[in-house]
């Protein structure tokens, strides 16, 4: 029997509200918006969080667009292909999901490719933000749409491009 893998949490104030962290000692296995109280951390977090912490501190503050972190992805093979294709959207750029499925190969995984979106595990890290609706609106986003509108427009000014529509 496999030893168990201790699991942490650690919590990051940030301009869009509290951030959820949580992993191992070498790997960040999510990253989400929480509306819940911090919880009072009364163990030190590990490497692989407070890089995680650092780094979307450096994100938040203009000196960092990408990011550079231990992930652990905990899905499909098809999901992670999906947030995959999502990490290579450049920052200050937006998509969609047909042409998210379409660089994959399949145009008719449209609807799956959305649904991998969603069950993305890594907001922020992850840009699943960069995704807008075929129309240019902004659309579906776990951390609220207020957020989406707030981290284009941040990364469109950091990357000197101001297109946050495909149209």
């Amino acid at each position: 029997m496999a030893p168990a893998i201790s699991r942490f949490t650690h919590f990051l104030d940030s301009p869009l509200g509290t951030v959820q962290l949580t992993g191992t000692q070498e790997f960040l296995f999510s990253c989400s918006f929480t509306e819940m109280e911090p919880e009072t951390e009364t163990d030190p977090a590990p490497q692989a969080l407070l890089q995680a912490a650092t780094q979307l501190n450096e994100y938040f503050a203009g000196i960092r667009l990408t990011f550079d972190l231990p992930l652990q992805p905990q899905g499909t093979a098809f999901q992670q292909q999906v947030w995959h294709a999502l990490q290579e959207i450049p920052a200050g750029r937006t998509d969609h999901y047909l042409n998210l499925a379409k660089r994959m190969g399949n145009a008719k995984a449209v609807r799956a490719v959305g649904v991998a979106n969603g069950a993305n595990p890594w907001l922020l890290v992850v840009p699943c933000h960069r995704i807008i609706g075929a129309s240019g609106d902004l659309v579906g986003y776990a951390g609220g749409l207020w957020r989406k509108k707030w981290l284009l427009d941040h990364e469109a000014k950091l990357a000197g491009v101001y297109q946050t529509s495909l149209f």
